[in-house]
Parts: structure tokens; sequence; C-alpha cells
């Protein structure tokens, strides 16, 4: 049965559709928009989408289905997916149900059938803003769009973090190196990259520097996660006990909290990187990657003077997408080098986080 709805945008702007997924009255959350074309499944289920409406630009989407495998969290965090046409069956040896069956599963409400090229078109024009979506008027939608608080100055971590840590086991059972992963909200497949190159210990966002360097690690991931990295204090205060006592790898949110620890400032991208495209140059080689994106904060280049080196940045925008702390063995980047969905160009990261361990004399028991 087609339920009719509407999405309505801060600045009043109106999009009519149908409702999909999980039942809502009203849907709200700030309105993004992801250029992949395909791992619609990967996107929703990141969750450094929490407190964001997820557009897909791409224009058909679940048409091969959604599997337990292809889950890059354990549920999901977005508040709703947009798309212009949801797949009426779906196709795939690999596929176990319907995206639409996911999304009721887990909790996901969405709206199809709207002017995707329009909505990405004003978001490119304004910016990232509030929306909602669900059956009620046009004007109780603009009312809670209005009044939804987006993602500035928020502490979106806290909702995404794991309560208890877990353990994710060395690919070789000989290798003795033991990694502590920060989860600020982690994506699966970066324990799965990490795994190669010893046990990963997974710890909550909130855990010391203290109590990190009491496990006797050889190094120390910083995970990518949702939100502004101003209102995470207390995970910059970690990172700055962590930074000259052991090797550090950031991705994401955990390469824009490192540079906060050393003192650099961070702020908000006018829409944010989200999608699988983006250009990229290391600045050591001259070589172009295309990388994997998804967040709304960047680190201010300017800032890093005397503190860093900005070792990648984006063609597209010149967004600073890397940093290598001065004198430390601390790094970091902007983009996702596990991808999942998105192109491999970076995974050679992982190889240089497994390096920068050996250098140190770590690593090797």
């Amino acid at each position: 049965m087609i339920r009719e709805g509407a999405l309505v945008l801060a600045d009043g702007s109106v999009f009519e559709g149908e409702l999909i997924g999980a039942e809502r009255t009203v849907a709200t959350g700030e309105v993004v928009f992801n250029t992949v074309l395909s791992g619609y499944q990967e996107v929703i289920t990141d969750p450094s989408y929490a407190g964001q409406i997820i557009t897909f630009t791409t224009p058909h989407i679940g048409n091969y289905g959604t599997n337990a495998a292809d889950f890059e969290s354990r549920g999901t965090f977005c508040r709703g997916i947009v798309v212009r046409e949801l797949a009426r069956r779906h196709s795939n040896q690999r596929a176990e149900s319907s995206l639409e069956d996911m999304l009721r599963q887990h909790d996901v409400p969405g709206i199809a059938g709207i002017d995707t090229r329009r909505l990405t078109r004003i978001l490119r024009d304004t910016g990232a803003m509030p929306g909602a979506f669900g059956s009620v008027s046009e004007a109780e939608l603009r009312a809670a769009a209005i009044a939804e608080p987006g993602t500035d100055g928020v502490d979106l971590v806290e909702s995404v973090t794991i309560g208890e840590g877990y353990t994710v086991p060395s690919v070789d059972p000989d290798n003795r190196t033991r990694i502590i992963a920060v989860d600020y909200g982690m994506k699966r497949n970066i324990a799965v990259h990490l795994a190669r190159f010893g046990t990963v210990e997974v710890v909550p966002a909130a855990t010391s520097a203290a109590d990190i360097l009491a496990r006797d690690p050889d190094g120390v991931f910083l995970s990518n996660g949702p939100g502004d990295p101003a209102m995470v204090p207390y995970a910059t205060d970690s990172i700055t006990g962590l930074i000259g006592s052991v090797p550090v790898f950031g991705i994401c949110l955990g390469h824009q909290l490192l540079g906060r620890a050393i003192g650099a400032s961070t702020v908000k991208l006018p829409f944010g990187h989200h999608g699988g495209n983006h250009p990229v140059k290391h600045l050591a080689t001259g070589k172009v990657e295309i990388t994997s994106q998804n967040h709304n904060f960047a680190v201010d280049p300017d800032s890093l003077s005397g503190r860093a080196t900005m070792t990648h940045v984006n063609l597209n925008d010149g967004v600073c997408e890397g940093l290598q702390v001065t004198g430390e063995l601390a790094f970091s980047v902007q983009h996702h080098p596990e991808a999942n969905p998105g192109p491999h160009d970076s995974h050679y990261l992982f190889d240089q986080f497994a390096e920068m361990m050996q250098r140190a004399g770590q690593g090797v028991h």
C-alpha cells in the first residue's frame, strides 16, 4: 500500500514522495547527499551518519538487495534515507532480503520518488541543512525541520560508540602485535584490515590514555565517527596523552581529533564529502588517489603550522586530507582507506601504520 508523504527542508523547499521503510509520523535530521554508485547497505550502516538523513544521488537503489555480511556496524544510526526510485525487486546471489525489509527490520524510515537531482543541487548551493519527512502537513514538517539542531555542537560519538570492549583476533595466530582501536563509530571493515597486522582490541571512545597505555599496545588506531570533533573533548584529551608514547593512526573523525589534540582547529564544510570518487593528491609522491569519503568537518590546514605537515589534499576543494605530526609517530587521513564501498587506492596506509609500529621497535616481542 502506498504511503504518501513529503520531505521539507528548513528553507521551505518541498518534495512530495512515497514513504518507505520503518513507519514514522515525522523523521528529522541533517540532510546530506552521497554519490556512491553502489554500497548503499554499507553507507546506511556506517555509524558516521548518526544525526543525518542520507540522500542517494544514484537514481536506482536496492536492486541487489541486502545481506548480513555487508553490515558495517552492529546496526543503523542514520535518521533516514531519501531515494529517487526504490527497486521493486532485487536480484543477486548474495541477497538475503530486500532493502526495504532491512529498513523496516532496523527501524530506518525513508522516502522515495523524490527529485534527488533538484535536492542535491539545493544542498550544493546552500549547504547541508536540517530537514523533515513524514505524513503530516507541510507546515508541520517545516516546523520540525527548523527545530532540528543538526550536527553542530552535538556529541554524536556517545550515541554510537560501544558500551564494552571486544577483541578481533589476528589473521596470523603467530603475530603478537597488539593494536588498540578507539571506537568513535568504527566501521567493521576497518577492524578486518587492522587484524592483518595483529590482534585488535576495540575500546569505547571515552577510554583514557592511561587505560590505553596500561594495555601495552604496539599501536593505537583512532576510528571514524559522526559529528562535530569539538564536542568530543574527552577524546582529544586522551589522544594528547598518547602522542609520543605509542604510534598513532587516525581515519576521518580520528584524523580531526588528532588535529585538535595537537592544537589545530577544525571547521565545518558547506555540504561535506560523501561519496566514493573523490580525488586526493599524496603530496610526497604526487600520485592522485580516488578515495571514499564521509565527513562534514575538516582540519584547517592553516592551523597546522609548527604542529604537523599536511600530507594529502583534496583536489576538488583543497581540503586537508592527511597530516603527519611533527617529530612524532602519529599520522592520519580524512578519507577512508578501507573504503567499503569505494576504491582501494589508499589501502597502503594500513601498511604504513604497520611499518611505523615496527620502526618504533614495537610489534616484535
